[in-house]
């Protein structure tokens, strides 16, 4: 068996590359690439974002040719010739193809990622954001018992209100709130934890320099961190009135934070409709459950 591992995620707007050395992180890394924003512009993806993500693909093959490279939300609206398209290119460059992940299984790997190695008596929430797309896992027992799936993501929520990208935003929490409740319907299943997954949630509160406090719930090394409701109410509305240059010039990609205020609204609207009561911000995403099936698959 080959003992690295290399797993690109490609999601609507951010890819993301993780290589593992015999089940170990020895890469790590997170590239803006604004996929569904700029397909938006012309119906098609852009060739300065496939020449982005070639120069991660060569990255990742610095440490392993066993690379394996998925495609998320944006790339499920693809037709089937542009996508052969653009794998063909990148076959012919690299050896490898892009799999398209349905929403289904990148929820399932994203959230198996967050339970498998938790012990906690109740009833957990995976929140899985990403630019095109949210889903929601229910796990009791390390049992999931009910999803939720959205054809909505922050680049959907900051092409509404625009000025959510800017210093300091013209839009409301409250304008922003009420429209991202329109787009979510009841939610029945209640959780008193939120596990904040699919993406590097830990980058916000450490470049905006809210306090986190120790994960008391369970011991996870993935999930050392949490924030009461309380606190994450009164961080989120912050978020929408402090300047977003400061947060930027604290940071090593800038560019990242476009979304994060829409990302804040709704990760705070789904924590009142589940009536959540801690808040677990985590980097975990799909490659921490893909991994351990890849590393199966290759034994």
């Amino acid at each position: 068996m080959n003992n690295k591992l290399a797993i690109i995620e490609i999601g609507s707007n951010n890819t993301k590359t993780h290589v593992y050395e015999d089940g170990k992180t020895i890469y790590d890394n997170n590239t803006t690439i604004e996929f569904k924003a700029n397909y938006k512009k012309n119906n098609k993806i852009e060739d300065a974002d496939l020449e982005s993500l070639y120069k991660v693909i060569e990255t990742a093959k610095e440490y392993t040719e066993n690379t394996h490279i998925y495609g998320c939300s944006i790339f499920r609206n693809l037709s089937q010739e542009e996508l052969d398209e653009i794998n063909n290119t990148i076959n012919e460059k690299y050896g490898f193809k892009i799999e398209v992940v349905s929403q289904e299984d990148e929820a399932k790997y994203t959230a198996m990622g967050c339970y498998s190695n938790i012990d906690y008596d109740g009833t957990i929430c995976v929140f899985i954001g990403g630019g095109g797309s949210t889903e929601l896992l229910f796990v009791n027992n390390k049992e999931i018992i009910d999803k939720k799936y959205y054809s909505f993501g922050v680049v959907d929520i900051t092409s509404k209100f625009e000025t959510l990208k800017d210093d300091i935003p013209t839009c409301t929490f409250d304008e922003v709130y009420n429209y991202i409740d329109s787009l979510v319907n009841d939610i029945n299943v209640k959780a008193d934890v939120l596990i904040l997954a699919g993406g590097d949630h830990f980058y916000w509160y450490n470049n905006a320099g809210y306090e986190l406090l120790e994960n008391t719930l369970y011991k996870n090394e993935n999930q050392k961190y949490m924030i009461t409701k309380e606190m994450s109410d009164r961080y989120d509305r912050d978020a929408l009135v402090t300047s977003m240059d400061r947060i930027r010039n604290n940071s090593d990609n800038p560019k990242w934070f476009d979304g994060s205020r829409a990302m804040k609204v709704i990760t705070n609207l789904i924590s009142n409709k589940i009536d959540a009561k801690y808040i677990i911000p985590t980097r975990i995403n799909m490659e921490d459950g893909l991994k351990s099936v890849l590393i199966k698959n290759e034994k």
